[in-house]
């Protein structure tokens, strides 16, 4: 692997279920108006990303997201998806308390019909791997779940150690390593 190998991970850009507090998962609400200009914002910084290098998950608000970052064309992969929360979708979040350790979070409560941590570490990771395998650069745009089991995976830190990446952030990883995370430019809000 060359050193320039590495893989851009942006969360999403703030969807409705964000502004309103309420647990994704796998729904599919779109951007919000912030959303759209956190992504703005950020394509700025992304420039150069050769667009047979990006791939983005095929909810919604990641395809928008890297549409916004100029690549409305990205192929997707529902292996990019956020962890499914089965019965709790569409939850506020205020529901669960904070001390409680939801699979979401890297802990062991599984909503019913939903996915472990386990799981979707390990669904991310085969697609971490497949990615870094092709080498180059690439771009993935997906979800902060997915974000921080990618980075569990390649370095192998506690997930409930890593707090989730804010909207339409960059994390930078290569094998083995973190190089940068949850990084978001400066929005200018008119």
């Amino acid at each position: 692997m060359l050193a320039r190998d590495r893989i851009i991970l942006v969360r999403h850009g703030e969807s409705t279920y964000n502004a309103e507090a309420r647990l994704q998962g796998q729904a599919d609400p779109p951007l919000t108006d912030l959303g759209r200009q956190e992504a703005t914002a950020l394509a700025h910084a992304l420039d150069g990303v050769a667009p047979d290098r990006v791939i983005a998950s095929d909810l919604i608000r990641a395809q928008e997201t890297a549409a916004l970052l100029g690549h409305p064309e990205a192929p997707t992969d529902r292996r990019l998806r956020e962890i499914d929360v089965g019965e709790w979708q569409g939850r506020p979040i205020s529901d669960f308390p904070s001390g409680s350790e939801p699979s979401w979070r890297g802990g062991p409560l599984t909503p019913p019909g939903g996915e472990t941590w386990a799981q979707l570490v390990e669904r991310v990771g085969v697609v971490v791997d497949e990615l870094l395998a092709a080498g180059g650069r690439w771009l993935v745009v997906a979800h902060g779940g997915v974000v921080r089991a990618a980075v569990v995976h390649l370095t192998g830190v506690d997930s409930r150690r890593l707090a989730g990446p804010a909207n339409c952030s960059a994390t930078v990883v290569a094998r083995h390593r973190l190089l940068a995370y949850a990084w978001t430019p400066q929005l200018s809000v008119s």
